[in-house]
């Protein structure tokens, strides 16, 4: 890997592979604002980078600052290995990463109006006006001004005016928003995981009792209610939550759960300044909370190589007692 301290050059384009880039990409005049930025395989930037377009066509990729592109961030779709953004990615128009074999990982928030996913972790949340993920990890939520498509997915949360669900999805917080009712293809699930004990599944150890996912109804577990704005409009939100029917969460240790040890770890990424884990009972340690182990993780919730127990429905007069 060559070292690039400073550099300067004349070309429209930049072309790095099998560089250590140790400063900034950002322009210095009005001609290097159309300048395309290209990286190939094994490259590390550790600055910020701006580019008119940003093209990724090889894997082992790291970006250590923020990205942000004019026109369009590509990673092309048969990149293997693995991309790593640590910081915030922002683009004028689309962010499309649509892996099939490698994986890429966004530490930060996504910002663009068009973004386009498959086979990607974000540790944020993804702000846009037009979302389409696949196979995607989303700590936080997929927020978007005009639709959004999420197909087997784990989301935190979603908010748009048209929202569409397909496959085996889950959300990790109470609640997702839209405008419309939701749409969704035959034969698609949804289920919520805020009370599922995924701190005892990260350790591979047994799930408490009255925990687990839950499968919700997508014809039935909503709520439309009109919220009236400063300005008088109304608007309409149609909330799609368990919190009406989720007796158990009054008798449950919510801090042994654990879940927001591993969202938090998994949001704040690179900026956590030591490398934490989880206790088991025996008395030994769980694997770091990295964000590649937490991604690793809920793929493996999403792939079904990790089995979620269900919440049981039944709960006793004595365990009601008690709390």
């Amino acid at each position: 890997m060559v070292e690039l301290k400073e550099f300067r050059t004349d070309s429209n384009e930049l072309i790095f592979k099998e560089n250590l880039v140790r400063s900034s990409i950002l322009p210095q005049n009005t001609r290097e604002l159309s300048r395309n930025v290209i990286i190939q395989d094994n490259v590390i930037m550790e600055g910020a980078v701006f580019g008119e377009r940003i093209d990724i066509t090889g894997g082992e990729v790291q970006f250590k600052g923020a990205v942000y592109a004019n026109s369009e961030i590509h990673i092309n779709n048969e990149v293997t290995g693995k991309v790593f953004f640590e910081k915030a990615v922002a683009c004028s128009d689309t962010v499309a990463a649509f892996i099939t074999s490698g994986r890429v990982y966004f530490g930060s928030d996504i910002n663009a109006p068009k973004v386009r996913l498959k086979n990607c972790y974000v540790g944020g949340s993804i702000f846009s006006q037009e979302a389409y993920l696949e196979n995607c990890i989303v700590l936080g939520g997929v927020f978007a001004s005009k639709q959004s498509v999420i197909s087997n997915c784990i989301v935190g949360t979603f908010h748009a005016p048209a929202q569409e669900l397909a496959g085996v999805n889950y959300l990790l917080y109470p609640a997702g928003f839209c405008t419309e009712p939701l749409t969704f293809l035959p034969g698609t699930e949804l289920y919520n995981l805020s009370l599922a004990h995924l701190g005892a599944l990260f350790k591979g150890e047994p799930e408490d009792e009255n925990t687990g996912k839950i499968r919700m109804d997508l014809e039935n577990d909503h709520q439309k209610s009109t919220l009236v704005g400063d300005d008088g409009v109304n608007t309409i939100v149609n909330t799609y939550s368990v919190s009406g029917r989720v007796l158990a969460a009054d008798i449950i240790d919510m801090e042994k759960l654990e879940n927001h040890f591993l969202i938090g770890a998994g949001a704040l990424g690179t900026q956590i300044l030591k490398t934490y884990n989880l206790a088991k009972k025996d008395g030994s340690r769980s694997e770091d909370l990295t964000v590649e182990n937490i991604a690793d993780f809920f793929f493996n919730i999403l792939l079904g190589r990790i089995q979620v127990r269900d919440l049981s429905g039944e709960i006793s007069f004595a365990d009601l007692k008690m709390s």
